[in-house]
């Protein structure tokens, strides 16, 4: 039997999933749109049907399809790790908190999946962690962090998330939202609505979505779309436009800054949509990030992440792989 592991990316708009070998190598990556407002088990839906393509697409050897020995998912929300429970999220995935995605994802996948020492498929393993958590896995594993003992991710995109990573660990703190960045408070963000329902947090004027909206509170151009229609306004010479970038991307460094100075990082990986957006935004975050922090930090080396897309598919899989080998040694078939 072919016998793979798949690694999943959850976001609040698309799902990736691509399988991931016990060397980082990855396979093709497919993605579909995530049902959110259709409810909690109709995303478990679209992820099992998701896995399942991945698998058919698995070239057949000797007449045999492959088969699933773990599963890992990186997906949006805080994440119990040791149950794969969702314990709170935003409303980017209305009904999210609570959900098993563990246990959901391996009853809808038990025929699929490679039966365990007992002859059990129903024990598949299944690995659930915050989408930036398994980002920041990706990176450390084999991407811009690759070699550091510790490292700082930051993502930002339709929102904006954290992970700290030590000793090749994430930090995942006593309340499962170690390294929750986008809720930090920041100067510049006061009375601004974050996705959590608080004011002054810096998704609230830093995550993709705010920048539109502010662009167009402050009366930008009503014809704008959506942010890279900004991001583009700022590069052609929008002062309004330029001006509400550079505020994202400085909210941010405060962010990183802070984050920074309590940590020390060897290194802080920023990723995301946003990490794209060009000169202009990344100047500012870059140059933010080195004011605000002491002298003897000025210098920490700040990379863009270098997986894209796929890395919170490669980091899921990872932990994947890392549960499929904690339980292959103990169900003694090493």
């Amino acid at each position: 039997m072919t016998d793979v592991v798949v690694g999943v990316d959850l976001g609040g708009t698309k799902t990736a999933a691509a399988t991931v070998g016990p060397d980082g190598a990855l396979g093709p990556v497919r993605t579909v749109p995530t049902p959110g407002p259709a409810g909690p088990d109709a995303v478990l839906d679209a992820v099992a049907g998701l896995v399942r393509e991945v698998l058919a697409a698995v070239p057949v050897r000797a007449g045999h399809v492959a088969r699933l020995r773990g599963l890992g998912v990186g997906t949006a929300g805080v994440i119990d790790v040791g149950r794969g429970v969702v314990v709170s999220a935003t409303d980017t995935l209305p009904g999210w908190p609570g959900t098993d995605v563990a246990g959901g994802l391996r009853r809808r996948l038990a025929d699929l999946a490679v039966p365990d020492a007992t002859g059990d498929p129903a024990a598949l393993p299944v690995f659930v962690e915050n989408d930036v958590d398994a980002h920041a896995a990706g990176e450390v594993w084999l991407g811009a962090a690759a070699g550091a003992r510790s490292a700082l991710l930051v993502a930002v995109g339709t929102g904006i998330g954290g992970a700290v990573v030590l000793d090749g660990r994430p930090l995942r703190g006593a309340h499962h939202v170690a390294g929750e960045l986008g809720h930090a408070p920041v100067p510049g963000a006061e009375l601004m609505r974050c996705t959590c329902g608080r004011e002054g947090h810096v998704e609230a004027i830093g995550a993709g979505p705010a920048i539109h909206r502010r662009y167009l509170a402050l009366g930008g151009d009503a014809a704008s779309p959506d942010t890279r229609d900004v991001v583009a306004r700022a590069v052609a010479g929008d002062e309004l436009a330029a001006s509400v970038v550079r505020d994202a991307a400085q909210a941010v460094g405060r962010a990183v800054a802070a984050v920074v100075t309590v940590l020390d990082p060897e290194v802080v990986v920023v990723g995301g949509g946003m990490a794209g957006a060009g000169d202009l935004w990344w100047s500012a975050l870059e140059d933010t990030l080195r004011a605000e922090v002491v002298d003897v930090l000025a210098d920490v080396p700040l990379r863009p992440a270098a997986l894209g897309n796929a890395a919170a598919v490669v980091g899921a899989a990872r932990g994947a792989w890392n549960l499929v080998e904690d339980v292959t040694t103990v169900g003694g078939t090493r």
